[in-house]
């Protein structure tokens, strides 16, 4: 589990830790927390589960590209969270 592994780092380095992250992936599941919507950019939405808090409670939601289809043939990951189409909170 990585807690905002992109924190501080430059914009290509954020590139870097995508690579390895996947290549982590192919033999264990990783878990990442981010609020970062140029992080986001670099996953697929399946790879992402949405986290909201209502009232104490957490709800996890998975993504669906065929649900976003349309959406992303215009807007990227970053730009539906920022728009709050995917849920969570967003970015300013």
């Amino acid at each position: 589990m990585l807690d905002e592994p992109e924190l501080g780092l430059h914009p290509y380095a954020i590139t870097i830790i995508t690579s390895l992250i996947y290549s982590a992936s192919v033999h264990t599941q990783i878990i990442l927390a981010t609020q970062s919507c140029t992080f986001l950019d670099y996953f697929e939405p399946e790879n992402v589960i949405v986290v909201e808090q209502q009232q104490g409670v957490s709800s996890f939601k998975r993504l669906e590209a065929n649900e976003l289809s349309e959406w992303l043939e215009e807007y990227t990951l970053s730009e539906l969270w920022e728009k709050n189409v995917i849920g969570g909170r967003f970015c300013r």
